[in-house]
C-alpha cells in the first residue's frame, strides 16, 4: 500500500495485479509505504476503513481517495496457479504441482476452499464499505497506459517499471465446461472488470 498525503491519495495492492512495481517505482514519492506484513500491504477496503482511514481522518482531519487495479478473473486465478508452482513452494502444503488449472478453478468455486485454492477474491478486497469508504479510482491490470497517466498526472512524476513478483510463465488453458460454470459463480467479479473504463 502506497499512501501520498499531498495528493489525498492511497494506492491499494491488489495481489497478483502488478502493484509491487508500482511500490518499488513510487516508494521515494510516497509517504507512507506499507511493504510487510501481507495482510497489511495487501489491505483491502474495509481493513484501510478500519485502521488506516482513521489514522489521517482523526489525527490530521484527512480523507483519501482510493486507488486500486483489478484483473479479469480468470487471468487473475492463473497467475496464483503458476505462482504456487514456483520452486520453492514445491514442499509447502498450498502449492499446486500436480493439479490442474481446470482442477484449481474448480477447487476455488467450492464453499470450502482447500489451501492450494485460497487467495481471497477481488470483489471482496474492492468492496464499498457502509460508510461510503470503497475505490475511487479503478484500473483494469491489462490496461497499464490508463493507470500510468494517472499516476503521471496525479502525482507529477514520470514512472520507470521493472517487472516484480512475476509468476513462472507456464501455459495454461481453461476447459469450455468449467469457464462456463466460473463466468455463471462469479458473475458480479466479471461485471466489475468490465465497466472499468478504458483508454
Amino acid at each position: 500500500m502506497l499512501v501520498f498525503f499531498k495528493e489525498r491519495l492511497a494506492f491499494l495492492s491488489v495481489p497478483k495485479t502488478g502493484t509491487t512495481a508500482y511500490e518499488t517505482a513510487l516508494a521515494t514519492r510516497a509517504d507512507l509505504v506499507i511493504t510487510d506484513p501481507p495482510l497489511l500491504k495487501h489491505a483491502p477496503v474495509y481493513r484501510y476503513n478500519r485502521f488506516i482511514r482513521p489514522m489521517f481522518l482523526n489525527v490530521c482531519d484527512a480523507e483519501m481517495e482510493l486507488m486500486a487495479v483489478m484483473r479479469d478473473p480468470i487471468s487473475w486465478l492463473s497467475s496464483w496457479y503458476r505462482y504456487r508452482q514456483r520452486p520453492f513452494m514445491k514442499d509447502k502444503p498450498n502449492n499446486t504441482y500436480g493439479i490442474t488449472f481446470d482442477e484449481f478453478v474448480l477447487a476455488y468455486m467450492k464453499g470450502k476452499r482447500p489451501g492450494f485454492a485460497e487467495v481471497g477474491n477481488q470483489l471482496k478486497f474492492l468492496e464499498r464499505q457502509p460508510n461510503g469508504t470503497g475505490i475511487t479510482h479503478l484500473f483494469a491490470y491489462e490496461d497499464q497506459p490508463r493507470l500510468q497517466e494517472f499516476l503521471e498526472d496525479r502525482l507529477d512524476v514520470k514512472l520507470s517499471l521493472e517487472r516484480e513478483n512475476v509468476s513462472p510463465s507456464i501455459e495454461v488453458r481453461l476447459s469450455p465446461d468449467v469457464e462456463e460454470r466460473f463466468r455463471r459463480k462469479f458473475s458480479d467479479d466479471f461485471t466489475l472488470y468490465d465497466s472499468i473504463p478504458r483508454s
